[in-house]
C-alpha cells in the first residue's frame, strides 16, 4: 500500500495562475500516492477560491470545505469534517461525555468554522443557536450557553459577563494584538475575565490550535483508509 501523506498546497503567489493551480490539484487527484490535499487560505484576490476548493476530489478533501463534504455533513451522512470544528467536538466530548440536551451557542457564521460548528453539535443533540457581530443583544444570546465556541474574529469580544456560570467555553479566535510595544495572540475571548467565571476554557494559543492539526492528520489517515477498503480508525471521525 502507498505510503500516506498529505499534500498541502500553499498559499499561491500573486504569479500564480489559476489554470497553473487547477492543473495541480488535478495531478495530486490522479495521484494514487496522495490520501489528502488541502488549499492553505486566504488566495489571492485573482483565484476563484470556491473553484479551487471545488476542484479537490472530496475523497481528499482533509479540509472538509469541498461542496460535497459541506451537503454531506448538512445531512447527517459520512463526510470529511472540517479540521478545526472536529476538534472542538472532541474536546467536548471528551470533558463532558453526551452532549445531549445542553444548549450551545456559536458565535461566528464563517464556512470554516461557525457552520460547521453548528451543524456537528447539532449530530449530537445540542440545541444551537448560530449568533455573530450583527446578534442583537449578543451578551444575553450568550449567558443563555452551556456550550459556547467563539468563533467570530474580533479580538477578546466575548467577556465574562457573557459567560453562563459553570459554561464550557471554547474559543477559536486568533488575533495578533500590540501591546505595551510587544505583539501578543489573543483569542476572540478576554480569556481572564471568561476563566472566572466559566466551568472549562481554551487557551489562546495552545488550545484548539493543535487540534486543528492532529484532526488533520486524522481526517488523512481516514481518507487513506476508504482509499484502500481498510476499516476506519475508532474516534477521530465525527
Amino acid at each position: 500500500m502507498p505510503l500516506c501523506w498529505w499534500a498541502k498546497i500553499r498559499r499561491a503567489c500573486a504569479e500564480t495562475s489559476e489554470a497553473d493551480l487547477l492543473a495541480l490539484i488535478a495531478r495530486l487527484n490522479a495521484d494514487p500516492a496522495v490520501h489528502g490535499i488541502l488549499v492553505q487560505l486566504p488566495l489571492p484576490k485573482h483565484l476563484n477560491a470556491d473553484l479551487v476548493i471545488n476542484a479537490i476530489d472530496p475523497a481528499k478533501d482533509v479540509d472538509g470545505f469541498h461542496i460535497s463534504n459541506v451537503g454531506l455533513l448538512g445531512t447527517g451522512q459520512k463526510a470529511m469534517v472540517p479540521c478545526t470544528p472536529l476538534g472542538c467536538l472532541m474536546m467536548l466530548r471528551d470533558h463532558h461525555g453526551s452532549l445531549a440536551g445542553m444548549n450551545a451557542v456559536v458565535v461566528g457564521r464563517s464556512n470554516i468554522v461557525g457552520k460547521p460548528m453548528a451543524q456537528l453539535l447539532l449530530g449530537d443533540s445540542c440545541t444551537v443557536t448560530i449568533a455573530h457581530s450583527r446578534t442583537k443583544d449578543l451578551a444575553t444570546v450568550c449567558r443563555g450557553a452551556d456550550i459556547l465556541v467563539a468563533a467570530v474574529g474580533r479580538a477578546e469580544m466575548i467577556t465574562g459577563d457573557m459567560v453562563k456560570p459553570g459554561a464550557t467555553v471554547i474559543d477559536v479566535g486568533i488575533n495578533r494584538l500590540e501591546r505595551d510595544g510587544k505583539a501578543r495572540l489573543v483569542g476572540d475571548v478576554h480569556y481572564a475575565s471568561a476563566a472566572a467565571v466559566a466551568g472549562a476554557i481554551t487557551p489562546v494559543p495552545g488550545g484548539v490550535g493543535p487540534m486543528t492539526i492532529a484532526c488533520l492528520l486524522a481526517n488523512t489517515l481516514t481518507a487513506c483508509c476508504r482509499r484502500h477498503g481498510l476499516p476506519e480508525p475508532e474516534g477521530l471521525t465525527a
